[in-house]
């Protein structure tokens, strides 16, 4: 056994005591009880016509019950009532009413018990005073009273108050602790809100950083392929391509300057109204859909200019509108435009030479899109764009966060669909 182990085991508390030190007053006052009781013996012994031996050790056993108080106190009660007669147990009646009140017996026994013990002492103190002071039988029976109460009440209000305060303070210390606990477990689900907050924004910011760039990177890609191939058999159109790529990159650093000056620009919370970190990132980024804001970012106005790109890349695109437009929410509005814009950027990727079909369906209450694509035509090159295969996650993503309905897949004819709905309530 460790020491450790060697010093608990001696720190324990012995049978049923709950503490080391309870089980030494009680063996203090059983001893001081079983010297009274030995002591008081010596009369009974003598009143009784028995041997002195016989009373001193029958007065020491009684005393020395009291040391069982807290393992049975009615025993010990009921003993000192019964031995009441002897006129001997004054400490052992005063202590066993107090602990028997204390403890957690019924009341209805307390009170039982309590009554008595005031009539055993009354009685015996009435035939002990009249037979001792000739006196005035009112002035016995108040003597009588008198001290039977005081025997016997205040050791029961006393061990009443004392257990009542005990109760207390457990249901303070139960309280304290589950309340310590339920911080505990508020302060978990903080941390695990906190985190899935953490992991919302970084998966928030991913998106935006795909779909903003890699539109335009996969135009460049496109734009820089064709000029290498014409670079030096029609300088004028690899001058035109030349000119475009640099639109595009200009066009790509300033959206993504844009995003990365929302991120710098997060507001600061007031030094008297303190916000969680997670709550300033949320802020930020919640502005975030491709631009300085949602204000600001893509509309559906802008998808011709969208479809234009690509068709300046070398892409077939024909865009069909049916419907009347109207003032939809920005998020509507930026949530259909990056649906298209990526599912042109995959058709840049996966179908070059293909020919695309843009169709844009204002209805009530929603709006539809579908960006179709044939099969590819073979004489194109491959591109050679990087994919991470984010760009579908991403768009059913962004229109579930809406309500809408999100479908992709291919076609009987050898392409690919993506097609989307979004209410616009």
């Amino acid at each position: 056994m460790t020491k450790t182990g060697e010093v608990e085991g001696r720190a324990g508390p012995p049978l049923w005591w709950a503490r080391r030190r309870d089980a030494v007053g009680d063996v203090v006052l059983g001893g001081v009880s079983a010297v009274e009781c030995a002591w008081e013996g010596v009369a009974f012994a003598a009143e009784a016509g028995l041997p002195t031996a016989v009373g001193v050790l029958f007065g020491f056993v009684v005393g020395a019950t009291l040391v069982l108080r807290r393992r049975w106190p009615i025993a010990v009660v009921l003993v000192g009532i019964a031995v009441s007669p002897a006129a001997m147990g004054f400490l052992l009646a005063v202590v066993g009413m107090y602990t028997l009140a204390s403890s957690e017996v019924p009341r209805r026994i307390t009170a039982t018990l309590a009554s008595m013990s005031l009539a055993a002492t009354f009685v015996v103190m009435y035939l002990r005073t009249r037979g001792d002071v000739e006196a005035d039988p009112t002035l016995v029976v108040v003597l009588s009273g008198f001290v039977a109460v005081a025997l016997t009440v205040p050791p029961v209000l006393f061990g009443l108050y004392i257990g009542a305060r005990r109760r207390l303070m457990e249901s303070l210390q139960e309280r304290a602790d589950s309340l310590e606990r339920e911080l505990s477990l508020l302060a978990d689900r903080a941390e695990e809100r906190a985190e899935w907050a953490r992991t919302e924004e970084r998966t928030r910011i991913a998106r935006e950083m795909h779909d903003v760039v890699a539109h335009r990177v996969s135009l460049m890609v496109v734009h820089a392929a064709a000029l290498e191939a014409v670079a030096v058999k029609d300088p004028a159109r690899a001058a035109k391509n030349a000119a475009l790529v640099g639109d595009m990159g200009r066009q790509a650093l300033t959206e993504l300057r844009e995003m990365l000056g929302v991120l710098r620009a997060a507001p600061k919370p007031a030094a008297a109204d303190p916000v969680p970190a997670v709550a300033v990132a949320a802020m930020a980024f919640a502005g975030i859909a491709g631009g300085a804001g949602m204000e600001d970012g893509p509309s559906l106005d802008e998808l011709e200019v969208l479809v234009g790109q690509s068709r300046a890349a070398g892409m077939t695109v024909e865009m069909l509108v049916h419907g009347e437009g109207a003032a939809y929410a920005a998020e509507v509005e930026q949530t259909a435009y990056r649906v298209v814009q990526e599912a042109l950027t995959n058709c840049h990727k996966h179908a070059p030479g293909a020919r695309v079909v843009v169709r844009l369906a204002h209805r009530s209450g929603e709006v539809a899109m579908q960006v179709e694509n044939g099969p590819c035509d073979g004489k194109a090159a491959e591109p050679g764009l990087p994919s991470g295969g984010n760009g579908l996650v991403g768009m059913r993503e962004r229109v579930l966060g809406l309500g809408g309905v999100f479908v992709s897949g291919p076609t009987e004819a050898g392409g690919f669909r993506v097609s989307a709905v979004l209410p616009t309530a």
